[in-house]
């Protein structure tokens, strides 16, 4: 490993990449610390301590505590995260013109990506109303003493500005840095609200009789359970299914072509975190809207009984991420296009006929992979949360099976984006000695 990051800062195009990305972590950071013009922060103190603010928790996690701090990157790169998935999801033959760009290769990615610039700004325009309204109205007037459309709107300017810079930070890091700038930016306010999470564990649930105490057996079994958690996410982020495929000889003029051997690699967990993010929003949304109206009985019980920590929330939470898994996989990964794609090419798996046989049977295959993804996914999900309850944890500190998904995700990502640059750049060809 030692070696590893010695060969890393040896090479300057690389070397340069990393403190590029790091710099604009550090921009990040600080940005998060900028407060918007107008509201008074410092209600946002008992953020995590309101009532359904599980998806609020969820939010402020991802936006390195930014939400709570009510900073200009408070509504962080979520708008352009849903942005991209409706996007990707309209070019699936919704919109016919999507479609297209989606086969144009280089010139139609800039197309779609044009497109999904405008729709962020879109949805950051409205999220950012609805923020500030909402939080307006359910902190009574001391978020914005005597707000008008006019307060309204400056608020919304400048979130929706802030999440527009978060999101050429991002393209930045991608063109001159080192990996995905969107998935590094995400990875960064996870990882930078670790420390806030550790000292919220050591400074209230291990003080013993008023005595800063540390609970030895309990640490060392939270410690032992987080490692044993990120090596199984590990394991499951990397295994893959190969499906063998060969390709038949072709002779076209005086050359023959195909007769090779190669195989189609199945993920057991191939839409990644977006499920969870999908399940998550959708069940804890209700539960927002109805702490502004926290004095009424249904808004009391949507509280009471959709939280993910409470039975049916849990059971509402895993059901959906299962659907949401199945959903996203199959939109990704087409067992018919991939069919038609093999044959026209010449291509079959053996023992398989091509066709409608080859659809089936990828089908099959992929739903049992998708099955065990999904349970992976919700088991991921709940697994910290039971036992963050079980060992008595703060509930801001309960969400972290996502986390953990999207820092591991990231992690495995950018470590191999290096690996594949040092392997370019020392790789010396079979002529040369």
């Amino acid at each position: 490993m030692f070696k590893t990051i010695k060969n890393i800062w040896h090479v300057q195009d690389l070397r340069q990449r990393i403190l590029f990305t790091l710099f604009v972590f550090l921009i990040y950071r600080i940005g998060s610390f900028v407060p918007v013009p107008g509201v008074n922060k410092d209600v946002f103190e008992a953020t995590n301590n309101t009532a359904g603010s599980d998806l609020l928790g969820f939010l402020n996690t991802f936006s390195g505590g930014a939400l709570a701090n009510f900073s200009i990157f408070a509504l962080g790169i979520m708008p352009y995260i849903t942005a991209s998935i409706i996007v990707q999801l309209l070019s699936m033959d919704v919109i016919p013109k999507f479609a297209e760009w989606a086969k144009q290769g280089e010139h139609g990615k800039k197309k779609m990506a044009q497109v999904t610039r405008y729709g962020t700004v879109i949805l950051a325009i409205i999220q950012a109303f609805a923020t500030s309204i909402g939080f307006n109205r359910l902190y009574g007037t001391e978020m914005v003493p005597n707000a008008t459309f006019a307060d309204y709107l400056v608020i919304a300017i400048v979130l929706t500005a802030g999440t527009s810079f978060l999101m050429w930070l991002g393209e930045q890091i991608t063109d001159k840095g080192i990996g995905n700038g969107i998935s590094l930016i995400i990875f960064a306010g996870i990882i930078a609200s670790f420390p806030t999470h550790i000292t919220t564990i050591a400074q209230s649930e291990f003080i013993v009789d008023g005595q800063n105490f540390m609970n030895v057996i309990k640490s060392v079994a939270i410690l032992l359970v987080c490692v044993l958690i990120v090596i199984g996410v590990i394991y499951v982020q990397q295994a893959i299914r190969k499906i063998p495929v060969q390709y038949a000889k072709r002779v076209v003029g005086n050359k023959m072509y195909g007769g090779q051997n190669t195989h189609i690699p199945l993920k057991i967990n191939a839409a990644g975190v977006i499920p969870v993010i999908f399940a998550v929003s959708l069940l804890q949304f209700p539960v927002v809207i109805a702490s502004f109206w926290s004095t009424h009985g249904w808004a009391q019980w949507i509280s009471n009984n959709l939280s993910t920590n409470r039975p049916l929330g849990m059971v509402l939470y895993v059901v959906m991420i299962i659907g949401f898994t199945f959903f996203y996989t199959f939109v990704q990964m087409n067992p018919q296009q991939m069919a038609e794609n093999m044959k026209k090419n010449g291509g079959y798996i053996p023992g398989i006929r091509p066709g409608k046989t080859t659809e089936t049977y990828l089908t099959r295959v992929l739903t049992r992979l998708t099955m065990t993804g999904a349970l992976f996914l919700a088991a991921i999900s709940i697994l910290p949360m039971g036992l963050g309850a079980l060992a008595g944890l703060p509930r801001t500190v309960l969400i972290g099976g996502t986390s953990i998904l999207i820092v591991i995700g990231v992690a495995l990502d950018t470590m191999k984006t290096i690996e594949g640059q040092l392997i370019k750049r020392h790789y010396k060809g079979f002529i040369n000695k």
